[in-house]
């Protein structure tokens, strides 16, 4: 961590908060009016020439300001950064299905930040309550997956062999009176091990539906919500650098890399911030991600957050991610009552 003294502390984060409501390279006479603190205009520059040294703040082009670099922005959010509570007015989301309250989170992330709202669908549960077989033609069956909550996935399984509508029962009802309640990988292990006493034909069947159904499960689960892209291109930041933008949406296209850095998000507890390169997942050193896991009945399952510049109101970002936080955790626990 980088050591200065409270003089130093006070310019850079004088500076920050200058440059991130102006947008503007941020000069001497400026931050001495800004930091109510008495000093002579050649003290000022030397505490800047040593800030510019340690990497926090840099010159941009020929201008006499300076702005900070991502080093500075992550000092500033981690020893300087005083959260005031703003008054948010963000709506409640209404508790519904999970793809809804996922795609109103993320439109709301972004509506209230104005930069761009991501969301990863909750991870959902690889246990089941029930499967069940159609035969659909001669080698081809429907295997059909409903979950505790009532979630269905169906896949299609071709099979070698063409089961009749008995054997079809069998299997769905061994699976289903054996292993109900447990998680898909529990029972690829258990039919390892236990279906000796079941003819084979009926236990190639179970294999493949369980195979089936793990990934049926699974592909879910790197879903990716995205909201609000096209506000990067009102940011004077990044509408000058046409690269950066395209690198930008290069990034919100493929999706992959933002789930492995939400997956990372949502081990940890509250709010994360990743500025600038530093995440080597989001690796534009114009960015930045505030992201924050959320729960499912104290479980949790996802992760959401904001992508917006680095210059961005640190304070307000957090209070948005975990505002939001909060309203998705409350929107998927919320029990429905049974009519």
């Amino acid at each position: 961590m980088t050591s200065l003294d409270d003089r130093a502390k006070l310019l850079l984060k004088t500076l920050v908060e200058r440059y991130i409501a102006d947008g503007q390279p941020v000069g001497s006479r400026t931050l001495s009016r800004a930091s109510g603190i008495e000093l002579s205009p050649a003290t000022i520059r030397n505490v800047m020439a040593d800030l510019e040294e340690l990497g926090l703040i840099v010159s941009p082009h020929t201008s006499a300001g300076r702005i900070p670099t991502a080093r500075g922005y992550r000092l500033f959010v981690d020893t300087m950064l005083t959260a005031q509570r703003q008054n948010l007015h963000a709506p409640e989301l209404v508790a519904d299905q999970p793809q809804r309250v996922i795609a109103s989170a993320a439109s709301l992330l972004s509506d209230l930040s104005s930069f761009v709202g991501v969301v990863t669908a909750p991870k959902r549960s690889s246990v089941f309550r029930l499967i069940e077989f159609l035969r659909l033609s001669e080698k081809r069956l429907l295997v059909i997956i409903v979950s505790p909550n009532g979630d269905v996935q169906n896949r299609v399984l071709f099979t070698e062999t063409d089961y009749s509508q008995s054997q079809l029962i069998e299997a769905a009802n061994y699976l289903n009176q054996h292993f109900s309640g447990m998680a898909i990988e529990q029972v690829r292990e258990k039919l390892r091990t236990e279906v000796d006493s079941l003819r084979s034909e009926i236990a190639t069947l179970m294999n493949a539906a369980v195979s089936v159904s793990s990934e049926a499960l699974k592909q879910t689960e790197d879903d990716v919500v995205i909201s609000g892209e096209r506000n990067l291109l009102s940011v004077t930041d990044f509408s000058s650098n046409m690269g950066n933008l395209r690198r930008a949406f290069d990034l919100f296209e493929q999706k992959t890399q933002l789930m492995r850095l939400l997956d990372v998000s949502d081990q940890a507890e509250g709010v994360r911030i990743y500025i600038g390169g530093e995440s080597q997942i989001v690796p534009i050193e114009e960015l930045s991600v505030v992201s924050a896991p959320y729960e499912v009945d104290g479980h949790v399952v996802g992760t959401l957050g904001v992508i917006g510049p680095t210059r961005m109101a640190y304070d307000r970002m957090i209070q948005i991610v975990d505002i939001t936080s909060k309203l998705v955790s409350n929107a998927l626990s919320h029990k429905k009552e049974t009519p």
